[in-house]
């Protein structure tokens, strides 16, 4: 009789190592640096570079759970309309005599509370597709930004709520240790707990995560809560960076994000992808926007450029598995 030996993980190979999109990724991130060093010679300042962080690292907070949301096989695409109204309701209520502390705390409950209702009406409805569902809230939520502010802006905030957006701590900008911090805690969340695993097994089967026992709907529910909450914090960093708010705030967020995280190796079927991918992805996104920038390249080429990139992203791993098919023919 034939024996099998069935392993639970692949083995290591150095090869394998080396083909994983994430190294592609590493080599894209180092001819961006190249590429901007030869067009600008500011681009390789260590301050110019650690202070560029500070404007690309507050959409990096939605980039941690839109990756499990993406590994589910859903998306949401109400992030920046949540981002809108988290901040108005913010700053509505400071303008009000609401202690600027207790707005923040307000701010991030109703970020998670409107990503609860959607995992809510996601899991209730069926019939109805994330994109559908968060395409409604996308509408509803900025339309509740715009009735209670109007077109108009909203600022004037305690001297000490600059220091989110603006601040160092030992010479780092404080919004990179908060990105660092929260990236560890959803790497450790994906890749380190059951919880992660739950969430590749949905992507990749959701009808037999379900027949195995676990708990679909809840999962989704969690994850699409930790999205309303991390687009909350998001409020917060950006309107601190902006100092003042306005309804149209975050527009196009949520685009910006989808793509950080296809470019990071996500794949938008679900169930597989990984995080060190969509966070490379972040970096490789937010400096090469920042180098365009010093020389004056137009936001149309930058979106080119992007929407390139993530051809590139979803063609090569069509292309490898084709070859590997071929070649097992």
């Amino acid at each position: 009789m034939e024996h099998r030996l069935i392993a639970n993980k692949k083995e290591f190979t150095l090869k394998g190592f080396f083909l994983q999109w994430e190294w592609l990724l590493v080599l894209l991130i180092a001819a961006v640096f190249i590429m901007n060093s030869n067009l600008s010679e500011y681009f390789l300042d260590g301050d110019n570079l650690r202070d560029a962080t500070m404007g690309f690292l507050d959409k990096a907070f939605i980039v941690l759970p839109m990756v499990f949301i993406i590994l589910l096989g859903d998306i949401d695409i109400s992030v920046g309309s949540i981002i809108a109204l988290s901040s108005v309701i913010m700053a509505d209520l400071f303008n009000h005599g609401v202690p600027m502390e207790l707005a923040m705390l307000i701010c991030l409950a109703v970020g998670t509370i409107c990503g609860w209702v959607n995992g809510l009406l996601i899991v209730k409805y069926k019939e109805l597709s994330a994109v559908i569902v968060t395409l409604a809230t996308m509408i509803i939520y900025r339309g509740i930004a715009y009735i209670l502010l109007e077109d108009q802006a909203s600022g004037k905030f305690s001297s000490w709520f600059k220091f989110l957006g603006w601040g160092y701590v030992g010479g780092i900008p404080f919004i990179l240790i908060a990105f660092v911090f929260f990236a560890v805690i959803f790497w450790i969340l994906l890749h380190k707990t059951t919880f992660g695993r739950m969430l590749y097994a949905i992507g990749n089967n959701a009808t037999t995560a379900r027949f195995s026992g676990i708990q679909v709907d809840k999962i989704k529910v969690i994850v699409f809560t930790l999205a309303g909450l991390m687009s909350a914090i998001t409020a917060l960093f950006l309107t601190s960076r902006m100092g003042s708010t306005r309804p149209n705030i975050a527009t196009g967020y949520e685009l910006e994000v989808i793509a950080m995280v296809v470019l990071g190796g996500v794949s938008t079927a679900g169930g597989k992808g990984r995080m060190i991918g969509a966070i490379l992805a972040i970096f490789l996104i937010g400096f090469l926007r920042y180098g365009l920038g010093l020389v004056n390249v137009s936001a149309q080429m930058l979106l080119i450029i992007m929407g390139v990139l993530l051809i590139v992203s979803v063609a090569i791993p069509q292309l490898k598995d084709r070859f590997a098919y071929s070649r097992k023919k």
